[in-house]
């Protein structure tokens, strides 16, 4: 039952944030062309369940035009549509409502902007409040994504626990976040990790696709390639319990992963994702269609 298609446009950013799970920079490569969009759009349509086509990256304002043009080919073709930014064009009131205008007349569903200090440090001024205000002036369904750095504390109850570290807010360690992040977090046994408690593997509700063709269930997670099976056919051939990352993911989480593919791993990491992702560095070359792009392991994606 896929309900929703989340193109990213690109993997270029103006930013290059510390917790970005696919390693977005400005030199980051890979973005989408039209006639890709429409390709996914129709093929999107042949799933029959598909009712949101999301763009996001990077950053699709960077690429202005695609974006606008690819959410008119999605409304004409009856999808609600979705956006995600990091507001960053929002340098102006009057300039930004001339960004916006255009997809408030298109109709879009839902607006989402990145409005934190993870993005723009502690600057009160940043363009994502200037961006929540344009919206909201012409009346776009807008929200804020705000993530924040993750901070220690020290328990003091109960009694016998006094002393441990712990995380307020909770964690996602993936992507460029462990490299930048997960050295100072206090950390707990693999064994403990036994859920994926994010993502549906077993049954997807939307999927990201980026221009190398890559079908992700979860970031780097692909379950086969579109460019070269449509979309409709890959959805219907998806058997989550025979893909190898998948497979052990629904049978016991990443502690299952580590498990059945025999790893070699250190005994405590700081969360789930933190323990997926190491393992599945571990197994990137082992399963480079299914652990792919390379661009969301920190690594060139070589492939055209």
């Amino acid at each position: 039952m896929l309900t929703g298609i989340h193109i990213l446009l690109t993997y270029t950013c103006n930013l290059k944030c510390d917790h970005c799970f696919l390693y977005s920079s400005t030199t980051a490569k890979g973005t989408m062309t039209m006639a890709k969009i429409n390709e996914l759009l129709q093929e999107s349509r042949k799933i029959g369940t598909v009712q949101e086509i999301f763009f996001e990256g990077g950053e699709p304002f960077l690429f202005y035009p695609l974006m606008v043009e690819g959410v008119r080919g999605a409304r004409e073709m009856g999808f609600k549509t979705g956006i995600v930014t990091n507001g960053y064009w929002a340098t102006d009131p009057k300039d930004s409502e001339l960004w916006l205008k255009p997809l408030a007349e298109l109709g879009i569903f839902d607006l989402t902007i990145s409005d934190d200090e993870l993005h723009y440090g502690d600057d009160p001024n940043r363009p994502s409040k200037c961006a929540l205000a344009a919206a909201a002036k012409l009346g776009l369904p807008v929200h804020s994504i705000c993530k924040t750095k993750p901070v220690i504390k020290i328990s003091t109850q109960p009694d016998s626990e006094i002393g441990k570290p712990e995380i307020t807010g909770g964690t996602k360690l993936k992507g460029r976040a462990v490299e930048k992040f997960a050295a100072d977090l206090p950390v707990r046994s693999r064994k403990e990790f036994i859920k994926c408690p994010y993502e549906d593997l077993a049954n997807p509700k939307r999927v990201h696709i980026d221009c190398y063709g890559n079908v992700q269930v979860c970031q780097g997670i692909s379950i086969g390639n579109c460019w070269k099976t449509p979309l409709s056919e890959l959805i219907k051939r998806y058997d989550p319990l025979k893909h190898p990352i998948c497979g052990p993911l629904i049978r016991g989480g990443p502690a299952r992963l580590v498990e059945e593919h025999k790893l070699e791993m250190d005994e405590k990491y700081v969360d789930e994702c933190h323990l997926c992702y190491a393992a599945r560095l571990v197994l990137l070359e082992e399963f480079p269609e299914c652990l792919a792009p390379r661009q969301v392991y920190g690594l060139d994606d070589k492939r055209p």
